[in-house]
């Protein structure tokens, strides 16, 4: 009797322990200071870096304890104190594969404290060399994640591999998947990939989903990269286009959301041919030139009363962050705003507290760093924060003011429509990024016989996927959609750049090989 007297005592004891460890710490003062400052309409923002010299921090998420846990691509997950700056190493996760744009990428926590589990979402190389995605569950404790459970396997590729986890209002795991480079795979009920996918919590297939027996919520994606509930349940999803129309949407269940046979709006007649046929969820909106959006949250805090009810995404080729603003049914958008674009670099991901500060996660030493990143101490956290009154700002602290989105104009000028369609891949130089974008400078395509230049840029070229050695940069897209005076001018412009020196390409020539 007594021996069980005192194993109950040292279970109580390690659970207070455990308990003390993980409960939320009170709220004290913030060190970082304050390096820039944003104006609103009545509020002013202060942006400070909360931690530095990180590996491409991937996902970011409010922790149980008040601390700030991300993964970074390599292949880690960690948390950091938002107060101090403190890092402490959560897990190392030795089969993670990355390349490019492959790695440890999503992770969601169970917010149900009685279910103490960390889902994650990694690519992984196979001893066949053939490349699969995995969700995996952890249990966690107070300074370590353990128990690793494979939740999920499916088919991966050297891009287009998604990939964000979310817990549902109900407590289930949403995960989102790119279509493996393979655009068949996207529609098809067959395929995981393409798709947002739902999950009981121990990996089975809840009775209630759309299709019996299988995973799949949604269907029709082309590379979901942000995914969110909102206070009233609505998930939406952020997405990349090809050439055109990167995607904002509200995922419902059973939904299809067209890829590959429609991009944006169905605003084409072939596009529209088929959404009269096979019913399709149009986007709440639509990007084009991309911009490459990345991860979103939720912001319903009045902390910041002029983002409430809105979405912050974080963007890739536009460097930007975006303040997307709902209406009351949360079904449409209302109004856009764009800020810092350029001036922290590639955005990949962020997150809002309980008390309404954003975090905001830089990805600069990634495989594609824009003109001018990765700065000295890249990737960063940032914490953007209501000021309080008379809180003091340092003199060196830059300033801002918001502004609307602005509609986009229409570029005529070769090096314009070279900077929205083309600069991303293929940079600024026109020296491209090695294994992955090949170079325009010296490049015999560029500078050869015309009919072949404007063939790729009309109909794209297929690279090979298969392999994990592939050059994923040899796929293209397809520029058809642009006029014939856009294409004779980015074909002009890209002859006669970085030391090119070919002809001119006029209108009658694109016309020409447009013709079947």
């Amino acid at each position: 009797m007594k021996r069980t007297g005192l194993l109950i005592l040292i279970v109580a004891i390690v659970a207070t322990g455990t308990y003390w460890l993980l409960r939320p710490k009170p709220a004290t003062a913030f060190n970082q200071p304050v390096e820039g400052t944003l104006q609103l309409d009545k509020t002013t923002l202060g942006i400070s870096t909360i931690i530095s010299d990180l590996n491409v921090p991937w996902e970011i998420v409010w922790g149980p304890d008040n601390q700030i846990w991300f993964t970074e691509q390599s292949g880690t997950i960690s948390k950091v104190d938002p107060h101090t700056g403190v890092k402490k190493l959560l897990l190392t996760i030795p089969d993670v594969y990355r390349q490019r744009t492959l790695g440890l990428l999503g992770m969601a926590i169970h917010p149900d404290k009685n279910k103490p589990y960390v889902f994650i979402d990694y690519t992984h190389l196979n001893n066949d060399s053939s490349i699969v995605s995995r969700l995996v569950r952890y249990t966690y404790t107070a300074d370590t994640l353990k128990d690793p459970l494979l939740l999920l396997e499916l088919p991966g590729n050297t891009g287009h591999n998604g990939s964000r986890v979310a817990i549902s209002p109900d407590g289930k795991v949403l995960l989102s998947t790119g279509d493996a480079a393979r655009d068949q795979n996207a529609p098809d009920t067959a395929s995981l990939n393409g798709k947002v996918l739902r999950l009981n919590i121990d990996g089975t297939v809840p009775a209630d989903n759309p299709y019996p027996g299988n995973y799949m919520w949604s269907r029709g994606h082309r590379n979901i990269q942000g995914l969110v509930f909102t206070d009233k349940g609505q998930l939406f999803a952020s997405e990349h286009g090809d050439a055109t129309d990167d995607e904002l949407n509200r995922i419902e269940k059973g939904g299809y959301y067209g890829w590959a046979r429609i991009e944006g709006y169905a605003d084409r007649p072939d596009e529209k041919a088929h959404a009269d046929s096979f019913p399709f969820i149009a986007p709440l909106k639509a990007w084009t030139p991309t911009i490459a959006p990345a991860g979103i949250d939720y912001y319903h805090s009045d902390k910041i009363p002029e983002w409430k009810n809105s979405l912050l995404l974080g963007t890739l080729k536009a460097a930007s962050l975006h303040v997307i603003h709902l209406n009351d049914a949360q079904d449409a958008v209302t109004a856009e705003e764009i800020l810092f674009t350029g001036k922290y670099g590639r955005l990949r991901d962020l997150c809002v507290s309980p008390e309404g500060d954003v975090y905001v996660a830089t990805s600069n030493r990634d495989w594609n760093p824009g003109k001018g990143f990765p700065l000295p101490h890249d990737d960063r956290i940032l914490r953007i924060a209501a000021l309080k009154p008379g809180q003091s700002v340092p003199a060196t602290a830059t300033r801002e003011t918001a502004q609307p989105a602005l509609a986009t104009a229409t570029a005529t000028s070769g090096a314009t429509l070279y900077k929205n369609y083309c600069e991303a891949c293929h940079k600024p130089d026109g020296k491209g990024v090695p294994a992955s974008f090949p170079p325009l400078a010296g490049n015999p395509l560029v500078t050869g016989k015309a009919t072949l230049l404007v063939q790729t840029i009309l109909r794209g070229r297929t690279g090979d996927t298969k392999s994990k050695n592939s050059a994923y940069g040899e796929q293209m897209p397809a520029f058809h959609f642009l006029k014939d005076e856009e294409i004779a001018a980015i074909t002009t412009y890209i002859r006669n750049s970085w030391g090119n020196h070919a002809d001119s390409i006029g209108v009658t020539a694109i016309t020409q090989e447009r013709q079947p």
